[in-house]
């Protein structure tokens, strides 16, 4: 057998195991979302456009979880990119001993299941017993105190603070590993020159960074617009649609057997990931890369 034959055949089982198990469904989910396919009749119908002008309806439940979902996104990409950077810069700096005990203890909520974060923060937030509010009055701030997982106002805020303190180490690992392979020539170069730090940071970390920044913010981004298990295991969804996203939406819609709507909002929502994807892609990619 001729050698160059070999990628060929050794790809050949990964591409049918993923069309069968990723193509296929999709192509399926695509047709269906133009049904009215439901648990609660055998008959399918072509039904167009229907299910999508439900989805913008304004009388529906769904524009608010999209709503919820683009700025659970937008915060949890700033926050998790901000906070990130600030301890990567700051741990690539200091002694490196305690640097690698203090990575590893940031990194660790990463690596938690999701289910057993929910149920340490459901405990933590509680409104009489949790740690927090307890915090709080004891220190003398008890009117700070809120109730974290229950009021409309911050129900969804509060997701945001536990996902980005569950996500922001692992964002920082990979940032350390882009600060480390920008060339050392450089910062001496600029304080050779007498550059402040930040001109440095901004005219050497910064652009440098860019490729790392980029994909962190893509991985950032398709994470946010599919976040469904830190809402779940937190409030479900609640209070009333406070914390609905659209993953949590369209969960909820295929439990009630609503499919023709649910696979139109998931057919819906791949299409602007993949949209959004190549915009953020576009506007970060180095200029040098064409």
């Amino acid at each position: 057998m001729n050698n160059k034959a070999y990628p060929t055949w050794f790809a050949g089982g990964a591409l049918l195991l993923y069309g069968v198990f990723v193509l296929v469904p999709a192509v399926l989910g695509l047709g269906f979302s133009f049904t009215d396919w439901s648990a609660y009749s055998t008959d399918i119908h072509w039904v167009g456009l229907d299910n999508f002008a439900a989805i913008f309806d304004p009388n529906s439940n769904y524009l608010s979880a999209i709503q919820n979902t683009v700025l659970f996104t937008v915060a949890t990409i700033a926050l998790k990119t901000v906070i990130a950077l600030g301890l990567a810069i700051l741990l690539t700096s200091g002694v490196k001993k305690l640097s690698y005990l203090f990575r590893a203890l940031i990194f660790l909520p990463a690596v938690l299941p999701i289910l057993i974060v929910g149920v340490i923060f459901q405990s933590v937030l509680n409104p009489d017993t949790g740690l927090l509010n307890s915090t709080l009055r004891l220190i003398g701030l008890g009117g700070l105190a809120q109730q974290w997982l229950t009021d409309v106002s911050i129900a969804l805020w509060s997701v945001i603070g536990v996902d980005t303190w569950r996500g922001v180490g692992y964002i920082m690992v990979i940032l350390i590993a882009g600060l480390q392979s920008i060339p050392r020539d450089y910062y001496e170069a600029a304080s050779i020159d007498g550059a402040s730090g930040r001109q440095t940071f901004w005219h050497i970390t910064l652009p440098l960074l860019m490729p790392v920044l980029l994909v962190t913010t893509v991985l950032n981004l398709l994470y946010g617009l599919r976040v469904f298990d830190m809402v779940f295991v937190l409030t479900n969804g609640g209070p009333g649609f406070a914390t609905q996203t659209v993953y949590t939406t369209i969960f909820q819609d295929f439990s009630l057997g609503r499919y023709g709507t649910a696979t139109a909002l998931s057919s819906l929502f791949f299409v602007v990931m993949l949209v959004l994807s190549f915009f953020v892609i576009r506007v970060m990619r180095p200029r040098h890369e064409g």
